[in-house]
């Protein structure tokens, strides 16, 4: 049974959910992603892969192959977080591509095809085209992840990717406040602890 708690969905982008899959919330450093079933019960919070093909993966895996797998999105996080605190606060420009070949690499092994499927009830078109992946190996479980990442890249404005202000915290954001003024990963967690040491400050100015 895992322990651990709810994963943090503070990044407003899925990319950077995911390199905030290592975080201290508290005082305590967490990693919802180090082994097999931590990886699995990430995915399914994020919503990148569909809960019957996670339960599939998850009867079927050979003893220690998730554990592999979510070595590798470790290893993949990582890489990802060198890339992000290069590049973040500035936009990304066509010299980077060169830095993102393993991310091409991880895309190109994903196993994922469109196909047209009955559409909404109550839409004017009765069939959408969407797209499917098939769930082969554990490895798999890499190619949504792979694509939030390059969601990240080719969407995001990189100058709006911001580190939490926080002096002891690790998350990362995209500002998308009016007026690019957001500081905190939540104000519940980084903001109220400013908020609350400023006013002690504050205090000891007064006396």
């Amino acid at each position: 049974m895992d322990q651990r708690p709810p994963a943090i969905f503070v990044g407003d982008a899925l990319g950077l959910d995911f390199l905030n899959s290592v975080a201290t919330p508290v005082d305590t450093p967490i990693d919802w992603i180090d082994d097999g079933d931590g990886l699995l019960n990430w995915l399914e919070q994020a919503q990148l892969a569909p809960a019957d093909a996670l339960k599939r993966i998850r009867a079927e895996a050979l003893p220690g192959e998730l554990d592999k797998v979510s070595d590798q999105a470790r290893s993949l996080r990582e890489w990802f977080r060198g890339f992000v605190r290069k590049h973040k606060g500035r936009p990304l420009t066509a010299k980077s591509l060169a830095e993102l070949e393993p991310l091409n690499r991880l895309l190109e092994r994903d196993d994922s095809f469109k196909r047209v499927v009955p559409g909404p009830k109550g839409e004017k078109n009765p069939l959408q085209l969407r797209a499917i992946r098939r769930w082969r190996t554990p490895e798999a479980l890499l190619s949504p992840i792979g694509e939030a990442l390059a969601q990240l890249v080719c969407t995001e404005d990189f100058s709006d990717v911001k580190a939490c202000e926080g002096p002891a915290c690790t998350l990362l954001f995209a500002d998308h406040t009016r007026g690019r003024t957001r500081r905190w990963c939540s104000m519940a967690l980084c903001g109220n602890r400013a908020k609350q040491a400023a006013h002690r400050h504050r205090l000891k100015e007064q006396h």
